[in-house]
């Protein structure tokens, strides 16, 4: 009895112990939980003071710069009233002039035949005289024309209350407040030295033409873009690994101009170094990040191996055709066990490449399959998994690769077979004459 009661004691221990750890999980996955909501609301709220402020400060914009617009146009519309003014009064001013000389001389003749008429007799003859002829001079039937008030201008402003009308529509659908966005970022794939982003559109009466991708360093103060066309993914290169990196994205409608709103920012970052070719090797010059390789004028020939053995099985190593030369037989892309110097192209054992003008080498033989010819904009694809062979492979046994190249929208697939494990591989390349450009990644 007393040994079931101890069995009985440690069964209810074990149990609480469980109900412990179990009430501990729950408690974490709430915390996390509480973490989520608050990161919500948090959103939530930042969103909509971010859009209060754009709003805001885009209706101040539009006040004053529709402020100096009228007012532009006010001030061009007085200096027409003025102008007109200006020309129609001119004449009038010369008419007054000319009616007061008028006026002048008649008084002046007015006083002289008064006098002549009521002056001393023994020269009223004289003055009499003097007085006629110099009435006769001045002709005083003669006139000058006054423009009635018809054939001057009355001045008027003509001000269309249609405008009003415009304006108000226009304001009142100018502008819209979305509580998300069309697009949202779906998925970050590390590589080296880059990161594949790809986004997805969430909104589906949304009707996207082009997209537009942005990134900074998390601490950067400025988004930058990086990619803007009609696809839904973009490999971002010139990463730095183990760098956080903020990413958004946004659309533009089909026929339309302006661009929606942002998605959530999501942080993005890669852990894989990039893929660098070897440097110092004379027929070739790199670019400052060395993942680029050109080849110059030299004469001297061999292949350039890059820096590490980086490519790994599992991922995706790429070569990206920037520009082309006079191609060769003996041209190669690919990859291989070791560096192997004194060769002057991967078409050798431990290797397998693709040559420019399609042409597919396993350990130096070529195979009967065939790709499309590399040229300019060309990507070239290696992609590998494990396949082991044997009981004892990682001992150096047999050791299988499945091997597949893709170019151009088409792709060959074998195995390669080598005689010990190796899961990291060197990539290289090799071309005979000058003028091949080519970006790995």
């Amino acid at each position: 009895m007393e040994a079931d009661g101890e069995a009985e004691a440690r069964l209810l221990l074990q149990e609480a112990r469980e109900s412990i750890e179990a009430a501990r999980s729950y408690r974490r996955e709430l915390e996390q939980r509480l973490r989520g909501l608050h990161q919500a609301r948090k959103q939530i709220r930042e969103s909509a003071t971010l859009t209060r402020d754009v709003l805001e400060q885009h209706f101040n914009d539009l006040k004053g710069t529709l402020k100096k617009l009228l007012d532009e146009r006010l001030m061009s519309l007085l200096q027409e009233v003025d102008a007109i003014e200006q020309d129609s009064v001119k004449p009038l001013d010369e008419c007054q002039k000319l009616i007061e000389h008028g006026v002048s001389t008649a008084d002046d003749l007015l006083r002289e035949g008064e006098s002549a008429v009521h002056g001393d007799v023994g020269q009223q003859n004289e003055k009499l005289c003097s007085f006629t002829k110099k009435a006769l001079h001045i002709q005083l039937d003669s006139l000058p024309e006054v423009p009635s008030l018809v054939d001057v201008p009355c001045l008027s402003a003509q001000l269309d209350d249609c405008l009003l009308t415009i304006l108000k529509n226009q304001i009142f659908r100018h502008g819209t407040v979305a509580s998300r966005p069309p697009v949202q970022l779906e998925e970050f794939v590390e590589k080296p030295g880059g990161i594949l982003v790809r986004w997805c559109k969430v909104d589906d009466d949304f009707i996207p033409q082009d997209y537009r991708l942005q990134y900074r360093k998390s601490t950067a103060s400025h988004f930058e873009d990086v990619y803007v066309g009609s696809e839904t993914e973009f490999i971002v290169l010139h990463i730095d690994p183990n760098i956080d990196y903020q990413f958004r994205v946004c659309a533009r409608g089909d026929g339309r101009q302006e661009w929606s709103p942002w998605s959530v920012p999501q942080i993005g970052r890669t852990t894989l170094v990039p893929h660098e070719w070897t440097a110092g090797l004379e027929g070739y010059s790199l670019s400052s990040r060395r993942n680029i390789a050109l080849r110059n004028d030299s004469q001297s020939c061999g292949v350039l191996y890059s820096k590490a053995p980086t490519y790994f099985c599992g991922q995706t190593l790429t070569f990206r055709i920037e520009t082309v030369g006079q191609p060769d037989r003996r041209d190669s892309l690919g990859v291989c066990v070791e560096q192997q110097n004194g060769y002057d192209s991967l078409q050798r054992d431990k290797a397998v490449c693709i040559s420019t003008n399609g042409a597919v080498f396993v350990n130096g033989k070529e195979m009967t399959n065939q790709l499309p010819a590399v040229t300019s904009g060309s990507t070239v694809t290696f992609d590998m998994e494990v396949v082991q062979l044997g009981p004892s492979s990682n001992e150096g046994g047999n050791f299988k690769l499945r091997v597949t190249i893709s170019s151009n929208n088409r792709e060959v697939v074998f195995d390669w077979v080598l005689d010990q494990c190796c899961v990291s591989l060197y990539f290289g390349c090799s071309f005979s004459y000058p003028g091949w450009k080519v970006l790995v990644f």
